[in-house]
């Protein structure tokens, strides 16, 4: 049996905070300590005066421009020098390419120590969902620099590690994403849950998940849901979440349901008690929600992106449309709306086609990127110049 490693953790996100992201680190967290390994967490303070446990090194941070609920991690080189050089791990993760996840590589380089990092989003995407597109290419660069300095660069689907690997990132490795299907699950469904949103038993559903933000595309999902609404009498928009959009649509849609951030068994109900899903995003590098509503027995639209290309064969297990189509989207939306058999079909094969995807796997991927990077460090110490 191998040697439990440690591993030092660097993120500006983290659960309780929700998002993809922190969940899936959550996930690596607790996976890799069930499996023997040590792993000491870098990231900021999410509130003034917390202090962190006994395996967590806190740092200053600033609210994210647009996220007030999410904060970045200040520089701090010189404190993770002195706390890797007290305790030396023996690989540092960095999670997130902010000023404390530049921090952390210039501080593993200067001591020597195996790098990895992990490729969460796309902030490029981002850019031209709040007025600054013109940046795009220039934030873009810099991602690809923070990840050419790492030894292996983590990415959860094959299409991804196309692009970084064009894009001149070394090492990098394809680590998927599970989902736990013990807690989505179709056997969630709650008919009183229903009723509190104004659904009837037998009225239409049609569910979003995520961040209520405009990088997801969602004047796609209001759009569709009105195509639905002018054929389907009882049909309802249920929106589970909270972002940066959230007020300006409540404030145009009186008619629709705003469940908030909901959590654990009271999330994976939302799931199960839902109809469609909707999600039209198209600045994901995975979607953790896709995987969530096919698990839940849930028939997904999306474009063919990111999971959802991954994942869904279309008119099998569920839909999806080329990208950037919004007019075959809204038709598959109104098509599926009109068809129960066919959501009903699509969502038992979505649920059958997503039973294999363990986190359990996915963990073990993880440990196996990490001693590759420990063990090629042994062997060949790399000699890498940080600018």
């Amino acid at each position: 049996m191998s040697e439990p490693l440690q591993i030092a953790l660097v993120t500006e996100t983290h659960p309780p905070e929700v998002n993809g992201v922190a969940m899936t680190v959550g996930r690596l967290i607790r996976g890799m300590r069930e499996r023997g390994h040590h792993v000491s967490v870098v990231r900021p303070r999410q509130a003034r005066a917390e202090r962190g446990g006994a395996d967590e090194h806190l740092v200053g941070g600033l609210p994210l421009p647009g996220y007030p609920g999410l904060r970045f991690g200040l520089p701090a080189e010189a404190a993770l020098k002195r706390a890797w050089t007290a305790r030396r791990p023996d690989a540092v993760h960095v999670v997130t390419e902010g000023p404390l996840g530049w921090s952390a590589l210039r501080a593993a380089r200067a001591l020597k120590l195996p790098i990895t990092s992990g490729y969460h989003t796309n902030f490029d995407h981002y850019s031209r969902h709040y007025g600054v597109g013109v940046i795009g290419p220039l934030v873009g660069g810099w991602l690809r620099s923070f990840h050419r300095r790492a030894d292996a660069t983590l990415v959860p689907t094959p299409s991804l590690r196309q692009s970084l690997e064009e894009a001149g990132v070394p090492g990098v490795a394809v680590v998927g994403r599970g989902v736990d299907t013990r807690l989505f699950s179709p056997a969630r469904r709650d008919m009183a849950l229903r009723r509190s949103w104004g659904v009837g038993d037998d009225d239409l559903a049609v569910l979003y998940v995520g961040r209520i933000a405009r990088e997801k595309n969602l004047a796609l999902v209001e759009r569709a849901f009105d195509a639905i609404a002018a054929e389907t009498p009882g049909a309802r928009m249920i929106w589970v979440g909270n972002g940066p959009a959230h007020a300006s649509l409540v404030r145009a849609h009186s008619d629709h349901h705003f469940a908030g951030a909901r959590f654990d068994e009271d999330l994976a109900a939302h799931y199960a008690s839902g109809d469609l899903f909707l999600f039209p995003s198209l600045t994901e590098t995975y979607g953790n929600v896709t995987v969530e509503a096919m698990a839940s027995g849930l028939p997904v639209l999306a474009y063919n992106d990111a999971a959802a290309a991954l994942l869904i064969r279309d008119g099998e297990n569920g839909r999806h449309v080329p990208a950037n189509d919004a007019s075959a989207f809204v038709a598959a939306a109104r098509q599926l709306a009109a068809d129960p058999a066919q959501r009903l079909r699509l969502g038992e094969a979505a649920r059958r086609s997503v039973l294999p995807l363990a986190w359990d796997a996915v963990i073990a991927d993880f440990e196996t990127v990490l001693r590759a990077a420990i063990h090629k460090w042994r062997e060949e110490p790399a000699v890498v110049g940080l600018t």
